[in-house]
Order: structure tokens, then C-alpha cells, then sequence
């Protein structure tokens, strides 16, 4: 379907929807001021200054769509206004953006960050607020049918690493935190390996907040041979382990390393020698192109333009890149509305239930959110979006293994 009826469909989905709306007399509208139309009023959310992992880049990259977006004339001619909270990886903080963002009247959440999925997606099913491009860390993200998810989420990610380190490895060690949400890797790396043809990842935990890895990496080292692997999946702390698994023994590292979006960046990779870092070879499965691709040359040159001095900012990760497409994919559902003035909650919510094959310019595949669009998943019943792509670290920079997006649906579809 092209773009242009790809607009259409939405266009006829949203005047429907208005005249229901004004037939009905549900008055005042969240993000109208006076019934009036004012800007749409969004929230993004994410981790700031904890212990564990944190995203201060995603709330920046919301801040700098709002620019972008304003100085285009809005959401077809709506000015945008972007609230930021800091939910602090709390169960308390998380309910209190959420609070927030009802209370401002926000029509959505966009591009945001939080380990706490029961909580927050409660809230948010309480205020019937859609939750679009979460980072798809927890299980809930994909069962909420307020979320609209823009990415295959840990299951994706760690399936597609357990499938691109079949064919390369004949035993794997999976180092991941010890967490409810670190308990659910081995399960999905493993339907990735089994997929190939390899036995199941030896499961080595850890605490989340550790700072030294010595003993662990011994550990994962094994007999370090050319034909084993260690996948570490540390999230901030990844560079830590890898560095103590480098100083393992005596000899030579030969195991081969890997890990996935998140855990290993470009930052990442530079910050720890470039050519000559630990992850030079590193093998990493990620939802996206790799962010030399053209791909991401918009979001680039806007944020080159509006934050050019934030170096919260890194246009290397994952979490500000996951914002830029989800802020991407509410633009185009907002602008292809017939009538701007009604662009509530429940107005979103069912045009994205109506919305299929919508282009985030080579991003991610084609997104969709109708019942066609649901890849079945057994406790993933919103996942739409099944597809990695598999890079590598070489000579300090994160290429594509192999090109183009890879597809896990029947991996995934087996785990179950």
C-alpha cells in the first residue's frame, strides 16, 4: 500500500470517528483548550540519575521532535507541546508521571522508558491514555491494548541474537541480570538457538547494579575457545563485564562476544577504544538499521539543529532513536486526520487501531496496529513488528552483518 492510501484510510477512519464524536457531545477534549484547537499535549517518560539504567537522551530527543515539529506548522497545522517526566525507575514515580499526563490532559505517551510495565500500563488503562513507541522492555508493553508498540521488544531482540549466534558458536553463556526483567532473556535466546540448531544458553546472573564482573567473566570465559560465545546483556553496565572478561587469564581472549541494542552502542564502541576496544568483532542484534544508514539522516539534521549542545543526546542510541520513531509514526497518524480539532484520546486510539503498512522511512518495516497486523505471539498478543537487523563491530564501527531486516516471526511463534 503506498503512503498516499496508506493517508487515506486514516483520513476516512478519522472523520468517521469526528462525526461520532460531535454526535455523541463529549465535550471538552484532552489537548484543547476551551474547545477550541490548541496544541496536542503529549508526555514522554523516562529514567533519570538511578542506579540502573537510564534514558535522559529519550526525554531530550522528545523535546527536540516538539522543535522540529512546530517549525513545520505542527501536527497538520496543531502546534505540538511535549511534556517530560523523570520516573526515577519507581514504582511511585512512574504512577506519577502518569498523573501527570492525565492531568495535563496529554493524548498520549510517546517514546518513553520504564521497567515498571504493570504499573504504568494500569495507570494508563485507567485514563485510557495510548502509550506509542514504548522501548519494549517489558512484557506489558505488548499486552496492554493501550500500547502501540514500534519495535519487537526484548523478545525480538534476544531471539534474533540466539538465531545470528547458531550459526557461529557451538556453546553460549548468556550473562543478564538478575530481575524479573532479566528473567525472561534465556527464554527468548533460546528459542533463537534451538531455531539453528544449538543446545540452550548456559544462564549466568547477576546483580543490576553490579560494578565488578571478575568473577562472573571467569565464568563465562569457560575454556575460552574460538567456538564458544558469551552474550552479555548488562544494559549501562555491559561495558564493565566485557572489560573484566578482556582481563580474564593469562592468555588471549578467544571467545567470541555479542550482545544486543541497548547494551552495546556506538558511544558505546568509541568510548572503549574504537578499533581497539574489547567489542571490536562484537556480534549485536537490533531492531534498526545501524545508525551510519541514510536512514537517519532527518533525525540527525534535527537534532543537529534544535540540541546541538545537549549531549544528553546520542544519536547512536537506541533509546533516543526509538523516540524519534515513535514521535515519526504520531506525526502521520495526526496529520493524515480530516479533522485536527479532534484529536483526542479516543479519536488515537481507534485511528491507530485502523492504521496498517505506515512507512517510518526504512526505519522498521511497515507498521500496523489492526488485528491483521498482530504476529499471534503467546503472552505478546500486541507485538507487530518481528524483525532485526544483525550487525557487527568492525574496525570501531557498528555495520550491518547482513543487510536488510530478518524475520523471527516463526522463531517466536515456536517459543510460544
Amino acid at each position: 500500500m503506498t503512503e498516499q492510501r496508506v493517508r487515506g484510510t486514516l483520513r476516512a477512519a478519522a472523520a468517521l470517528l469526528s462525526a461520532s464524536a460531535l454526535l455523541s457531545g463529549c465535550g471538552v477534549i484532552p489537548g484543547v483548550t476551551g474547545g477550541s484547537p490548541g496544541p496536542v499535549v503529549v508526555m514522554t517518560w523516562a529514567p533519570v540519575d538511578t542506579d540502573g539504567t537510564n534514558m535522559p537522551g529519550m526525554l531530550a530527543m522528545a523535546q527536540v521532535y516538539e522543535k522540529y515539529a512546530n517549525d513545520r506548522g505542527g501536527f497538520g497545522g496543531r502546534k505540538l507541546k511535549v511534556l517530560t517526566c523523570n520516573e526515577h525507575d519507581t514504582i511511585i514515580g512512574v504512577r506519577n508521571c502518569a498523573q501527570q499526563a492525565e492531568d495535563a490532559g496529554a493524548v498520549a505517551v510517546v517514546g518513553s522508558y520504564s521497567e515498571q510495565g504493570a504499573d504504568f500500563t494500569a495507570a494508563l488503562e485507567t485514563y485510557d491514555i495510548p502509550y506509542i513507541g514504548g522501548y519494549g522492555i517489558t512484557e506489558d508493553e505488548f499486552e496492554s491494548v493501550e500500547s502501540y508498540p514500534v519495535n519487537g521488544g526484548l523478545p525480538a531482540l534476544l531471539a534474533g541474537n540466539g538465531r545470528q549466534l547458531a550459526d557461529l558458536c557451538k556453546k553460549v553463556t548468556l550473562v543478564r541480570p538478575d530481575t524479573t526483567t532479566g528473567d525472561q532473556f534465556p527464554f527468548f535466546l533460546n528459542a533463537g538457538l534451538r531455531a539453528g540448531g544449538n543446545a540452550a544458553a548456559k544462564d549466568l546472573r547477576t546483580a543490576d547494579t553490579s560494578t565488578e564482573y571478575t568473577s562472573v567473566a571467569e565464568h563465562a570465559a569457560g575454556a575460552n575457545k574460538t567456538s564458544d560465545c558469551v552474550s552479555a546483556v548488562l544494559g549501562d553496565h555491559t561495558s564493565t563485564f566485557f572489560d573484566s572478561l578482556r582481563h580474564v587469564g593469562d592468555e588471549p581472549l578467544k571467545v567470541r562476544v555479542s550482545s544486543v541494542l541497548g547494551s552495546v552502542t556506538q558511544s558505546l564502541v568509541d568510548s572503549t577504544g574504537g578499533a581497539h576496544s574489547p567489542l571490536e568483532n562484537a556480534y549485536v542484534t537490533s531492531w534498526y538499521p545501524p545508525s551510519s544508514d541514510p536512514e537517519w539522516k532527518e533525525m540527525k539534521t534535527a537534532v543537529t539543529k534544535y540540541a546541538f549542545n545537549d549531549d544528553r543526546i546520542n544519536v547512536d542510541d537506541p533509546g533516543p532513536q526509538t523516540t524519534w520513531i515513535a514521535y515519526t509514526v504520531l506525526d502521520e497518524v495526526i496529520s493524515a486526520m480530516k479533522s485536527k480539532s479532534s484529536v483526542s484520546r479516543f479519536a488515537l486510539q481507534q485511528t491507530m487501531d485502523r492504521t496498517t503498512n505506515l512507512s517510518t522511512g526504512g526505519l522498521t518495516p511497515a507498521l500496523g496496529w489492526t488485528d491483521a497486523d498482530m504476529r499471534g505471539i503467546v503472552g505478546y498478543s500486541r507485538l507487530v513488528d518481528t524483525k532485526v537487523t544483525y550487525q557487527q563491530v568492525r574496525n570501531g564501527r557498528l555495520v550491518a552483518a547482513r543487510p536488510g531486516f530478518i524475520d523471527l516471526t516463526a522463531t517466536l511463534s515456536q517459543s510460544g
